[in-house]
């Protein structure tokens, strides 16, 4: 009868290695091959796997679903049945190339759980048929018995059987500490990860050798579980998706308003049906931006561009316009508002403290830094290693020997070392001999009580007396509390022998040479960036994996909560109640989560985004993936971050500094004014565009049309592109970083920008463009009712077109600022504005003189007096609106664009 296993995840890893044993139905000596295959079948390997894939056709399809997509379908069939298969074509090329942008713009890979899987090394040391063999990762199954050295990454959650290791679980838990396991420990409650016998998938062995039973495989391990979490739900719009998404419904309402509305009156007003077709297809375009979403995507990709130069890699676009809406900043420590290394900052010693940074010719503290290099086996790049290689410890011990003046050489080191007694566990100590000498390091409460004498003032050993014990564990309680680790460090002389003859007997009689303080520093530029970040009204959490003093001590250095830190362990939140977490965030205070997991994370975020925030979360490690994904914006560590982070994150920071997300929020601001300046630019063409349609049915046909569909393509597709992709790269307004951050409510469209669109700047380019049009027809003798001269009526209609493209020129300047006088600015700052001016005067005149263009888009060629006529447009379409706006700062009733209402305001 085949024997049957218990599924991975009813394994209770933490019962004593006997029961573990019995319950895997394992043993010591590991599994059969035989065996171990046909748990491979049942478990599956030992990877990560996706929860669901995307379809991009589905994606593609959906792109043709959308309002001003159907709504241009519309028109389209509307062309055709009136038999203008030129114009429907026209339109349908239109929607595939919306389509096509759209479809671009999409098509983010989400590849979090690819990047987790490179976090399982490629093969491991296991048991099987009772001989150590090297076997692939992906075949180890729960019972397996695998071998953990140093150097090693673990490549599955087991439970240790045989001796110590210290385990790098900075990705899963965010210290930057390594943390002890051994395999003798007691059981003590607590959580998962700080069980003291048990290793997890994905972390590293720092030092130390030991034997484990593997009791979890692939999407069962911790690691697993995190990448299940970061695939809990999807991606969501941002705040500029959502309210274009807003504005786009708002178009398509009126267009199909206004076609329902004036087919019938021009059928009723005398025009026949395929002129009343030919008059609804000119409305629904007119109406219609057909520019505003290629725009949008290419302007946010200017301001992608525009990052990454600056060391921020925006993955998607929306995700620029978000940065600038940002209130709240939840950043991680280690690595992202500190180094992610270790360095030494105070020494003790007899004689008194020292400032690691100064101290240089202190022959104690020298003494003490060369007894402490010496005891560590970490090699730094440019000495036998081509980068960093080792305990962070260990390196900083290195580091502070060499700052010194009395540098140790690694291999040197390695080569006159002649004994080991590698760090363990469970007396939290190191020593190494190097012939006659031992130097041991250790926490101090374990080094302490080996020590009989002490280095005094001058370096002499003298009596190690209660006193001088006493002033030991105060400087250590002191160190502690300031949120710095403490190390004691100690020596022995003695024969050679000695101290080979086994750790009990070497590590007995020491000299106590002094403790060293080591804390991983702050970055230099994290307390002006927390500043500027404060200044922008925004607030900045922390929260990490790392102890409550010493993130609140690092909080406090670079100035988040302003000295009065609140700091909320894990067990605190996981105890907290929803409505106790909401009254918490909703104090305003800056808060320092301590201790924290990843499901606490998702909580805190979730909750602010529950009260409006839009939540900026930073990260650098595995246990940062889901908070990163759920977050508007999730920012992580280019350097030092882990590829998971980067993968799931939106915002990667090539430069790990903390600066660059207060620029990339300023990036972001001034992205979401400029999205409203070209938004202004191409909303306002839409009254000069209608109009002319407006006129003709009102007049039942007296008057000719003004304008046909093809030309107002051409603007909308050719003359308009140009100038507002150029908006979108104007400087920032006056003040930007100083106001706080916009509302999330506030929306893109709010009922300012549409009075300035349709009310100032569309109504005055409509009365100008009818008068020009009017003016040509009166120049060519029409009257109400008579048909023109096909020469006559092209000319007319050129007028009208290339009064609207005058026009566009006013309204490109005016829209350059929201609020201040253009001159603030400068009125000729903006050359890609005026490269685009140029391009739409060259283009407009292509299509007004050049035969062959004529002939499609029914143009003719203006006279010196027409041109003259036009001249002035430009001008009074810009004066006006400045006009307007002086005299609304005269007033100071100004409305900032994060004051504005909501799109859905505007039009209640």
């Amino acid at each position: 009868m085949a024997q049957t296993t218990t599924a991975p995840a009813e394994v209770d890893e933490r019962r004593p290695p006997t029961e573990l044993f019995r319950h895997l139905r394992s043993g010591p000596t590991g599994l059969r091959s035989r065996d171990a295959a046909r748990r491979l079948t049942v478990y599956g390997p030992n990877e990560l796997s996706r929860r669901h894939t995307r379809h991009w056709p589905r994606q593609l399809l959906a792109q043709f679903t959308q309002p001003l997509a159907v709504l241009l379908m519309i028109a389209a069939v509307l062309a055709w049945a009136g038999h203008s298969p030129a114009l429907a074509a026209a339109v349908v090329a239109v929607i595939l190339l919306n389509a096509a942008f759209a479809f671009v713009q999409e098509q983010q890979a989400e590849r979090a759980v690819e990047a987790l899987a490179a976090f399982l090394p490629l093969s491991a040391r296991v048991l099987r048929d009772g001989v150590l063999v090297e076997a692939p990762a992906r075949d180890l199954v729960p019972g397996d018995v695998i071998e953990i050295a140093e150097g090693d990454r673990v490549c599955a959650d087991a439970r240790l059987i045989d001796g110590s290791v210290a385990v790098d679980l900075s990705a899963l838990n965010g210290e930057s500490v390594p943390a002890v396991r051994a395999a003798d420990t007691a059981l003590v409650p607590g959580p998962l990860l700080e069980a003291r016998e048990l290793v997890f998938s994905g972390t590293s062995c720092t030092a130390g050798q030991a034997r484990a039973v593997v009791t979890h495989t692939g999407m069962h391990t911790e690691i697993g579980r995190i990448a299940a979490l970061s695939q809990r739900g999807r991606a969501e719009m941002s705040p500029l998706e959502r309210q274009v998404r807003r504005a786009t419904w708002i178009i398509a309402a009126v267009a199909v308003t206004a076609g329902a509305a004036f087919l019938p009156i021009g059928v009723l007003a005398g025009l026949g049906w395929a002129a009343a077709i030919s008059f609804a297809i000119g409305l629904i375009v007119a109406n219609v931006p057909e520019g505003l979403l290629p725009t949008i995507t290419l302007a946010l990709a200017a301001g992608v561009r525009e990052l990454a130069r600056a060391g921020a890699v925006v993955k998607r676009l929306s995700a620029v316009e978000t940065l600038g809406s940002t209130t709240v900043i939840c950043t991680d420590k280690t690595g992202t508002l500190t180094e992610n290394r270790m360095r030494v900052t105070r020494l003790w010693l007899t004689g008194g403290e020292r400032d690691a940074t100064t101290v240089r010719d202190d022959g104690p503290a020298r003494a003490l830094a060369l007894a402490a290099a010496t005891c560590t086996t970490a090699h730094p790049s440019g000495d036998g290693a081509p980068a960093d290689s080792g305990d962070p410890t260990e390196l900083a011990l290195i580091h502070l020997a060499a700052a010194i003046g009395v540098p140790v050489r690694a291999t040197a080191r390695d080569a006159a070392r002649t004994g080991l007694y590698a760090f363990d566990p469970r007396t939290k100590r190191m020593s190494t001999v190097t012939g006659g000498r031992l130097h041991t390091k250790g926490a101090p409460e374990s080094v302490l009580p080996l020590c009989t004498r002490v280095h005094d003032g001058s370096g002499r050993p003298v009596g190690l007396t209660d006193t001088v014990r006493a002033e030991v564990l105060a400087a250590e309680d002191r160190y502690a509390h300031a949120g710095l680790r403490v190390l004691a460090v100690a020596e022995r002389v003695a024969g050679a022998d000695l101290l080979a003859a086994g750790r009990e007997t070497a590590e007995t009689g020491l000299t106590l040479l002094g403790l060293v303080a080591m804390v991983d520093p702050p970055r230099e530029a994290v307390p002006a960036a927390v500043a500027d970040a404060h200044r922008a009204g925004i607030t900045v959490h922390v929260i990490t994996g790392d102890y409550g003093a010493t993130a609140a001590t690092i909080a406090a250095e670079v100035g988040i909560g302003d000295g009065q830190q609140r700091v909320v362990t894990g067990a605190e939140l996981d105890a907290m109640g929803d409505a106790e977490l909401d009254h918490l965030l909703e104090e305003g205070r800056e808060i320092v989560f301590a201790r924290s997991s990843p499901e606490g994370k998702l909580r805190v975020c979730e909750a602010l985004r529950s009260h409006g925030h839009i939540v900026a979360m930073t990260g650098d490690g595995v246990n940062d993936a889901p908070a990163l994904r759920r977050a508007d914006i999730g920012v992580a560590m280019g350097r030092s971050g882990t590829d998971v982070a980067r993968e799931a994150a939106t915002m990667v920071l090539t430069d790990d500094n903390f600066a660059t997300i207060v620029r990339a929020v300023e990036a972001g601001r001034r992205v979401f004014d400029n999205v409203r300046k070209f938004v202004l630019y191409i909303f306002a063409h839409a009254v000069p565009e209608v109009v002319p349609f407006l006129i003709f049915a009102w007049s039942g046909g007296a008057v000719p049309l003004p304008l046909t569909v093809l030309q107002i393509l051409a603007i909308d597709l050719g003359t308009e592109t140009l100038p507002a992709l150029a908006l979108g790269r104007e400087r920032a307004e006056p003040g930007l970083m100083s106001r706080p951050p916009r509302s999330p409510k506030a929306g893109v469209i709010d009922r300012r920008l549409l009075w300035r669109a349709w009310g100032l700047l569309g109504l005055t380019s409509a009365v100008l463009v009818t008068a020009g049009f009017f003016w040509s027809l009166w120049r060519a003798g029409w009257q109400p009712g008579v048909t023109l001269p096909a020469a006559d009526y092209a000319r007319a209609t050129t007028m009208t077109f290339a009064g609207i493209v005058a026009c566009q020129i006013g309204t490109a300047f005016a829209s350059r600022t929201d609020h201040a006088a253009l001159r603030t600015i400068g009125v000729f700052s903006n050359r890609l504005l005026l490269g685009g001016i140029a391009f739409e005067l060259v283009f407009a005149a292509a299509l007004i003189y050049l035969p062959p263009l004529q002939a499609v888009f029914g143009t003719a060629a203006l006279s010196g007096a027409a041109l003259a006529f036009l001249a002035p447009f430009p001008v009074l379409v810009w004066g006006v609106d400045e006009l307007y706006r002086a005299r609304v700062r005269r007033r100071g009733t100004g409305i900032r664009p994060e004051e504005a209402p909501s799109c859905e305001s505007a039009t209640s």
